[in-house]
């Protein structure tokens, strides 16, 4: 048996969450860090002002994932997979040791950026509850056109996923979800039409960014959360990084892949549980648990548990 390290992705974002972390000589190091190579106090991008700029949100998810993941390491733990929603990838490649901590830095600093600037307004995500993929791809398919751009983002769940696109078109997908069942439309804190072909043009940005950056062979298996494959080539990672801002993020699909390899233990890494609520179902008899909210003499002892069992 084996054990997932999960990072999440935007909308997971807290006020206060980078003051929030454990004040352990490795996180305040890995603070210290962030701040040399971005120029700038990290601990100003926490704010509830700051996180309404997508580039402090990724930045501080980043940060916060790769700060408590090293506190793990520190203390004697070592994850056998890696995943991350969305921007959790570039912790996840942090920590598997395939992308250097710096470079990670600056390119989600860029990220942000090019996100934010091709949306700046009047886009965003919704999530929608209790309707099938192909109730909602339907929906989708009625009201996306060239005035109301609208796609799906997110396969969280089988009655989870996420759509992105204007507010206009997105209010009406949501009409006709309600018409149709849907339990809940929730818009998510995320200013941009993520993980769709609005992004395009950002991404190809950003993939050009990336070939000045030198990427290794993860030590820790890689699960990409678009694909929900093993990824290890450095080339195909690089590739995964950079576009899978305008990809479909299948986190259902990249847990069952995780279930199906032996993996046991699913630890979320800061900030939020939302994770390991949509894991807990896919786990048992296996568990999911959370970062946040855990002791870490708790978490120690879970995560010895595990290695014990698998060997």
């Amino acid at each position: 048996m084996s054990t997932l390290w999960a990072f999440p992705g935007q909308g997971a974002q807290q006020p206060g969450m980078l003051h929030g972390l454990p004040d352990t000589s490795v996180v305040r190091a890995c603070l210290a860090e962030a701040g040399a190579v971005l120029g700038e106090e990290v601990l100003a991008l926490d704010s509830a002002e700051a996180l309404q700029d997508t580039r402090a949100v990724q930045l501080c998810l980043l940060i916060a994932g790769v700060a408590c993941a090293r506190l793990l390491l520190q203390r004697g733990s070592r994850p056998d997979y890696v995943a991350g929603l969305s921007i959790g990838a570039y912790a996840a490649a942090v920590i598997a040791e395939a992308l250097d901590f710096a470079d990670a830095l600056r390119l989600v600093a860029l990220r942000g950026e090019l996100m934010q600037r091709a949306y700046p307004s009047g886009y965003g995500m919704s999530a929608i509850l209790g309707l099938d993929l192909t109730s909602l791809e339907r929906l989708l398919e009625q009201v996306n056109s060239a005035e109301t751009p609208v796609y799906l983002a997110n396969i969280n769940a089988e009655n989870q996923l996420v759509i992105a696109g204007s507010h206009v078109a997105m209010a009406q997908v949501a009409e006709r979800a309600r018409a149709l069942g849907a339990g809940a439309v929730k818009p998510l804190a995320v200013s941009v039409p993520s993980h769709c072909a609005l992004l395009d043009e950002p991404a190809a940005e950003l993939a050009a960014a990336f070939t000045a950056v030198s990427l290794q062979r993860p030590r820790a298996r890689y699960l990409s959360g678009s694909s929900a494959r093993l990824l290890s080539d450095p080339d195909t990672l690089r590739d995964d990084l950079a576009h899978n801002m305008c990809r479909v993020v299948d986190w259902h699909a990249t847990l069952q892949t995780a279930v199906e390899r032996g993996v046991r233990l699913h630890l979320e890494l800061p900030p939020g549980t939302v994770l390991s609520g949509l894991a807990r179902r896919l786990f048992e008899p296996g568990m999911a648990i959370a970062f946040q909210g855990s002791r870490l003499d708790t978490l120690d002892a879970m995560l010895r548990q595990e290695v014990s069992r698998s060997r």
